[in-house]
């Protein structure tokens, strides 16, 4: 029996997809199940049950001794929540709840940090276990991912296995109900069937020309094959990035989600809006040399390929990710 928290989101829901489609169907689906503008996310899957998220634990005490391997994706995973309360909440004391009795009952733990607790890039991008208490995050939700790795690292009593997971920018299917937290492909896509063109963030930063600023864009599936990979090897405890290793720019990023709809370039830029600009991130690039050195040798999709990928079998026709496609 595995167990999959945030199961209605974006990224769990592919994992539990992907799982899926390696006939791993024993699964437990954990998530506020309220909302209908996700539940075809997981109404096609196979699994044994959905548990709400606030009897979790509960039913974690009641039946662990089924539970083979937790997977927790789970999270308040706007970058714009500034009601930090919220955030330790839900990010810092569930996972803490979550990996105490990982530890106390032998069970496996894959949890989602994020490249947010990078902050600004000046440390640089290394899955060390040193750097996480040097670094500032430009946001109250990277602070609260921070602070869970920072616990983790400290404690005594750890799961059998864990790797906490530093996510770079995450784009592919099954995130149509993110709303503004949606990447920049899904807004793009609307914005040019609307209007013909998209308009991106005009650079603020000297040096960087506009459209310059530059991400490591991963591909979902990609997530997915690398949790397939950890679960199923459970070697080399720790901090991970996952990325492609490769920064690309705003520009790419448009360039293909034209080319992908066969529409012609038309790009414009607008202004950083006045309360993210000194929280904006510039430049992000995942070093996965740790993941390989554990093994992990599969290619990272290409941005072109993945974007292509994302447009023409899933947006295009409004369908999410469900193992079989």
């Amino acid at each position: 029996m595995i167990v999959i928290t945030g199961a209605a989101g974006f990224i769990a829901s592919v994992i539990a997809a992907r799982l899926n489609k390696d006939n791993y169907n024993d699964l437990i689906l954990v998530d506020d199940f309220s909302r209908q503008d996700r539940e075809r996310n997981y109404s096609e899957l196979q699994y044994n049950q959905l548990v709400d998220r606030d009897h979790f634990m509960q039913w974690f005490d009641d039946n662990h001794s089924q539970v083979e391997f937790v997977i927790h994706m789970g999270a308040r995973s706007a970058t714009t929540e500034f009601d930090y309360s919220v955030l330790e909440k839900l990010n810092l004391q569930y996972t803490k709840d979550i990996w105490t009795r990982c530890a106390k009952y032998g069970i496996g733990l894959i949890y989602a940090s994020s490249a947010a607790t990078y902050g600004d890039g000046e440390l640089g991008y290394d899955d060390n276990h040193e750097l996480p208490y040097q670094l500032k995050p430009l946001n109250p939700y990277g602070v609260s991912k921070n602070e869970f790795d920072k616990w983790a690292l400290q404690q005594e009593k750890q799961p059998y296995f864990w790797a906490g997971l530093k996510f770079f920018n995450v784009y592919g299917p099954n995130e149509y109900h993110k709303g503004s937290m949606a990447s920049v492909i899904l807004h793009a896509y609307k914005q040019i069937t609307e209007t013909g063109g998209m308009k991106l963030f005009r650079s603020h930063k000297e040096g960087i020309a506009d459209g310059h600023q530059s991400r490591d864009f991963v591909y979902v599936k990609d997530i997915a094959e690398v949790i397939m990979y950890l679960m199923e090897n459970r070697k080399g405890c720790g901090l991970y990035n996952v990325g492609t290793g490769k920064a690309r720019t705003f520009l790419d990023l448009v360039k293909a989600t034209f080319k992908a709809m066969g529409k012609p370039e038309n790009i414009s830029f607008i202004d950083t809006p006045l309360k993210i600009r000194d929280k904006y991130q510039y430049f992000t690039q995942a070093n996965i040399q740790k993941l390989r050195d554990i093994g992990y040798n599969r290619p990272m999709t290409e941005l072109e390929d993945g974007v292509s990928d994302y447009v023409k079998n899933y947006i295009t026709g409004n369908k999410i990710y469900n193992g079989k496609n």
